[in-house]
């Protein structure tokens, strides 16, 4: 296959994109920029497959695969026609098509922008138009220039393919990787989280610890396009042998269908016997043997789930307990409410930016090493 150079786009969570350029730069991804909602960098097909198959923190990878002006319908529809559609986009699969507008250009009704680039992929290409196809074709309009990328991801990437249960108000995977690397976590140390619901924090952290690869148990849109080639894929996924961590991962909750949720989700991901889960109240955790590592929690926050005014005596536990049994470790916490994150007493580092989470703003509070 050729290694044609194009603009491969990341899409972060917004208010993460500082922290997914670190992991596509660790990565090896060279020019790896942030810019709003994600992270840009050039590359060539074979970095698009490996951004779906390595990065735990970007919700999908787009190709950005052409552009052309258009000033009006009529020349978006003859350009589109022209458009080498066939070098990506196979003939006997349906695509759909989504197209995003904004008033600084001629062309701004997306309704009437999206018919004019279906009919062209129908008629002049022979594609046909599917709303519920795995692949689909993004145009932005800005400012009469027209750029089209695929979604080379299909489903988005917190679905790792090997979880099947979750609790109330999950942390998508995505996320949760970010906010772990954001807390200086590198797989090199355990990790604890006091209220673990079905498991993500723990189950990433051990993954990150055994070098799996996140995206090692599920298929991509990219391997239905024209140029997919797939012995290369199959080379990459030959993944590097997976580390016996050094440390073990702990998670515990007071429900006992969490813990329950929690094994089996690490035993599917293939970390269960680095995982620990029991049952226990917030007041009664307390650190593991060995050295001392990271507490990552996602607390009731209130919004949805609890009320607000009994949620003051547990993060207040919480605090009291991290102060007094874990020293030397580190503390983050996420939670939409700032008020609840003070009721803890405990000595956050100055605050990030605020991320979107189920509907709700979040944010991380983050400690250096407790004392």
């Amino acid at each position: 296959m050729e290694h044609i150079d194009f603009e491969i786009f990341l899409v972060a969570t917004p208010g993460l994109e500082r922290v997914l350029v670190d992991e596509a730069r660790a990565a090896g991804f060279q020019g790896a920029t942030p810019c709003p909602g994600g992270v840009t960098f050039r590359g060539s097909w074979p970095d698009v497959w490996r951004a779906n198959l390595t990065l735990r923190g970007a919700t999908r990878v787009l190709a950005r695969i052409g552009e052309f002006r258009a000033f009006h319908l009529a020349q978006l529809d003859k350009r589109a026609r022209k458009f080498p559609w066939g070098d990506t986009l196979r003939p006997d699969l349906p695509v759909r098509v989504e197209v995003t507008t904004n008033r600084k250009s001629k062309i701004y009704h997306a309704g009437a922008a999206t018919q004019r680039i279906e009919t062209a992929l129908r008629e002049a290409h022979g594609i046909q138009i599917d709303k519920a196809a795995a692949i689909t074709v993004k145009c932005r309009i800005d400012d009469n220039l027209c750029t089209f990328s695929l979604d080379t991801s299909g489903e988005s990437l917190h679905k790792r393919g090997h979880k099947e249960a979750v609790g109330k108000a999950p942390m998508r995977e995505t996320l949760a990787s970010l906010f772990l690397r954001d807390c200086g976590f590198t797989g090199d140390e355990p990790v604890l989280d006091p209220m673990c619901g079905s498991g993500t924090f723990v189950i990433e952290a051990a993954e990150i610890a055994a070098g799996l690869l996140p995206g090692r148990s599920r298929g991509f849109a990219f391997q239905q396009l024209a140029n997919f080639d797939a012995d290369a894929w199959e080379a990459l996924r030959q993944a590097p042998p997976t580390q016996t961590p050094e440390n073990r991962f702990y998670g515990s909750d007071r429900n006992t269908g969490a813990i329950d949720m929690a094994t089996k989700n690490a035993a599917r991901a293939g970390v269960g016997e680095f995982c620990t889960f029991h049952h226990s109240a917030v007041a009664d955790i307390a650190p593991p043997d060995g050295p001392p590592g990271l507490v990552m929690v996602n607390p009731p926050y209130g919004a949805r789930i609890g009320n607000r005014n009994l949620l003051f005596a547990l993060y207040g536990t919480l605090g009291k307990v991290l102060q007094e049994r874990f020293s030397g470790w580190r503390v983050g916490i996420v939670t939409s409410d700032a008020g609840l994150a003070k009721a803890t007493k405990l000595p956050f580092l100055p605050l990030g930016a605020s991320v979107p989470h189920g509907g709700l703003s979040v944010r991380l509070y983050k400690t250096g090493p407790l004392r």
